[in-house]
């Protein structure tokens, strides 16, 4: 039987109103125990439910509850998987936490591979842990959507990749849930001279047959730090490797909208960035399902601050520094002089590019900068008025960046206001420029005030 502690119960819900009390143990709901956070969305669904419930000393009670059907039950856990969370098993050629310099913080080097966070954060799995119970569990309970890091749909490729003897299994896994109704996205790192090319267009033929099962397909281009020291010696992408690589993929794409209505196949903006080709516009990538892999990141921004420009007109900018990764860094200035050329006022801005020393210069993505680069950087840069970062390169939820430099920490060295900025193009534009302030005007019988 399963038992998962409740940490509080939520004020007016069904489970406050049966007079369940935090603190208490959740064994089972309608005679079906509870092993994690799917099993309580799934089991607590129906109006009509028993409740076992045991306190700290053991005793147990059933609670009958009624509710709307799908309402919330109103219970809140210390742990959002109520369980563990699985770890991956593979050893891939690829894996960006093997990267990682030694020293920092223990969770940066947990490694998730877990299809409830799938789910439930977005986040990618290989299917190689997968028992045949969590295989027929996401099939009865119709979990959807999952996403999936497949590289290659080659087994041998695939194997060799994930370094894993079951990553070969993939393709039939896919196939029993798509024949399911699993909605699926996609992932495919891709590593030059081993899945680019002709197993890469294998791999896109083989995925994009699985649609509508497999929604969307991100191509990204393998990662890479300085720290890859005993790792296997993978080639960096080069301007020709990134042109080849999106013909073919875009060329998939293409062929996938005429047959299907879908791109389906969609490239990480690193991928234009280093072909040295334009990103393509906000409408290339249809509803920006893979914004979380980089693909569409940059044509959003831009789509979101031109709509608030041409919704708020007469605007008044101030001083600003914008500092971010190199990659966004060669993008900005063509934007900030849009904005600057719709406000009523002239001010002054400028963009710092800021090299990534920590991870290696090829790494070059705002999210991965360091507090420690960032001051440098900075501290050699001219800085106009206040200064702008991305958000991403703070943990999430908390004030702190990937080196555990805190914002506060970085306030107090640069010595001027510092603002976070969402990669939300409209937030960008309404910190970078305001309406002027009316002035009240008000008739007395002395006259105009």
């Amino acid at each position: 039987m399963g038992s998962v502690k409740i940490q509080s119960v939520s004020p007016h819900s069904p489970a406050e109103r049966a007079g369940i009390l935090p603190g208490e143990i959740l064994v089972s709901v309608s005679g079906k125990p509870i092993r994690d956070v799917f099993d309580y969305k799934f089991f607590t669904y129906d109006p009509t439910l028993t409740v076992e419930i045991k306190d700290e000393n053991g005793v147990e009670r059933s609670v009958k509850i009624k509710k709307d059907e799908g309402e919330d039950l109103g219970l809140d856990f210390s742990d959002y998987l109520m369980d563990k969370p699985q770890h991956c098993a593979n050893k891939c050629l690829f894996c960006f936490i093997d990267q990682l310099p030694k020293g920092m913080r223990d969770t940066l080097y947990f490694k998730d591979d877990d299809h409830r966070m799938s789910l439930l954060l977005g986040n990618y799995i290989t299917l190689t842990n997968l028992s045949e119970a969590d295989i027929s569990r996401i099939i009865e309970m119709h979990i959807s959507p999952i996403n999936i890091s497949v590289q290659a749909t080659d087994p041998e490729i695939r194997k060799k990749m994930l370094g894993s003897p079951r990553a070969g299994e993939c393709m039939n896994i896919m196939k029993r849930f798509a024949d399911a109704g699993i909605s699926m996205g996609c992932q495919l790192v891709i590593c030059p001279g081993i899945n680019d090319g002709d197993v890469l267009h294998n791999s896109l033929a083989d995925l994009t047959a699985l649609y509508p099962a497999v929604s969307s397909i991100s191509v990204v281009p393998v990662g890479l730090t300085c720290h890859r020291e005993g790792l296997y010696p993978l080639k960096p992408f080069t301007k020709e490797d990134a042109r080849a690589t999106l013909s073919l993929a875009d060329g998939f794409g293409k062929l996938c909208y005429e047959k299907y209505g879908s791109r389906i196949v969609f490239c990480a903006d690193e991928l234009y960035l280093k072909a040295e080709l334009p990103i393509p516009d906000a409408e290339h990538y249809e509803d920006f399902a893979q914004l979380d892999n980089g693909v569409g990141m940059w044509a959003l921004l831009k789509q979101e601050a031109e709509d608030y420009l041409n919704r708020n007109k007469h605007l008044i900018g101030e001083d600003f520094t914008l500092a971010t990764g190199t990659a966004a860094g060669s993008l900005m200035p063509e934007l900030l002089d849009e904005i600057a050329k719709k406000c009523d006022n002239k001010y002054e801005y400028n963009v710092c590019a800021v090299e990534n020393r920590f991870f290696g210069s090829t790494v070059t993505v705002a999210g991965l900068v360091t507090g420690g680069d960032l001051l440098n950087a900075l501290k050699n840069h001219p800085i106009k008025g206040r200064v702008l970062i991305p958000a991403v390169m703070l943990r999430r939820g908390e004030d702190v960046f990937l080196d555990d430099m805190t914002l506060d920490e970085f306030r107090r060295e640069i010595g001027v206001p510092v603002i976070t900025v969402p990669n939300d193009g409209a937030k960008l534009v309404s910190v970078i420029a305001h309406k002027p302030a009316t002035m009240k005007v008000v008739i007395s019988k002395k006259g105009r005030k």
